[in-house]
């Protein structure tokens, strides 16, 4: 007999939707985002654990079995039996809303209205902390840091590595009594 691995994700989607849904994947763990569901899906359809069927992902008799529970009983007379195809087409659209519904909640709403801006050599970090040291007045490690994030380490290593090396920025610094260390690009 051969046994199936599964990982934790493809485990804890199976045994919930055998176990709460009746074999229908209404349901994703938390650490399950974007392309990593699909690619989940895409790898228990290939093992013939899940199908899709009108857009809803169902599992299959062989993910009950290998799950340890019980098929859903049928039912005697579906819904469906001797109604029209607008009836059946209304009711699986229903049913797509309700998955949308489902999956809209699981995914905030940013991810739908906000693409990611894409970094260009123009917009990037790098060219910001070039844009400061270009100042007349120059910049602070503490400025820096606020605009990129960055830790002050991490723009110390960027000035010997990036700049001086790499770039062969000339890069000066002072310091006034009493204050921070101003850097510039000479």
């Amino acid at each position: 007999m051969t046994t199936t691995q599964l990982s934790p994700s493809q485990h804890a989607l199976l045994d919930h939707a055998a176990q709460h849904t009746g074999g229908i994947i209404e349901w994703f763990p938390d650490n399950l985002k974007g392309g990593a569901r699909s690619k989940v899906l895409e790898a228990l359809e290939k093992r013939g654990l899940v199908e899709n069927t009108h857009n809803v992902w169902q599992l299959t008799d062989a993910a009950f079995e290998l799950m340890g529970t019980p098929l859903p009983e049928p039912d005697p007379q579906p819904e469906h039996f001797g109604t029209s195809p607008e009836k059946i087409n209304e009711a699986l659209s229903d049913q797509l809303v309700s998955v949308a519904q489902v999956i809209c909640q699981q995914t905030p709403p940013s991810e739908f209205t906000e693409p990611p801006v894409k970094r260009t050599r123009a917009n990037s970090k790098q060219a910001q902390v070039i844009a400061l040291l270009q100042r007349p007045e120059g910049t602070t490690i503490t400025q820096i840091c606020e605009a990129t994030g960055w830790q002050s380490h991490t723009v110390r290593g960027t000035f010997a590595g990036a700049f001086k090396k790499k770039l062969g920025l000339d890069i000066t610094s002072s310091k006034e009594a009493g204050g921070e260390r101003i850097y510039r690009i000479a």
